[in-house]
């Protein structure tokens, strides 16, 4: 089995800088950008009325301009752009199994203590969920 380049490659996204280190790392290991999935889940929101269901409509619009903003801005238009909305750890395993993913390239926001109690860890989270091997990049601050 060879290590480069993989068939399918997933990187989940939450625009931060440390997404784009995993987009470029990824963007190494496939051998074309259509082979490269990104995806950037949203958090879900209580639908009450109508005015909530235009509401999230809009912020979903916002959300995809967003991802095709970010990545235009970091030349990787071509990959494979998708939005999800739920539980972040759970999505990134659901869809690495949906689009039978051969590796998953994320950041490790590396929060410790107190952080990493209140906040979660979306990384542990997949690593916990994905049949697929997990590639866990170091935060670099």
């Amino acid at each position: 089995m060879s290590w480069l380049p993989k068939k399918t490659v997933l990187v989940p996204v939450d625009l931060s800088t440390a997404s784009v280190d995993a987009l470029q790392t990824a963007m190494q290991l496939v051998a074309q950008p259509k082979d490269l999935h990104v995806l950037y889940v949203t958090s879900p929101e209580g639908l009450l009325s109508v005015e909530d269901v235009a509401t999230h409509d809009a912020q979903a619009r916002a959300a995809a301009q967003h991802l095709s903003s970010f990545l235009a801005e970091h030349h990787a238009s071509e990959v494979v752009q998708l939005i999800r909305e739920g539980d972040p750890g759970l999505m990134i395993a659901d869809y690495a199994a949906e689009c039978r993913a051969d590796l998953i390239v994320m950041p490790s926001h590396g929060y410790h203590g107190v952080a990493r109690v209140l906040l979660g860890s979306v990384t542990e989270r997949v690593l916990r969920h994905a049949k697929c091997p997990i590639l866990v990049l170091r935060r670099q601050d």
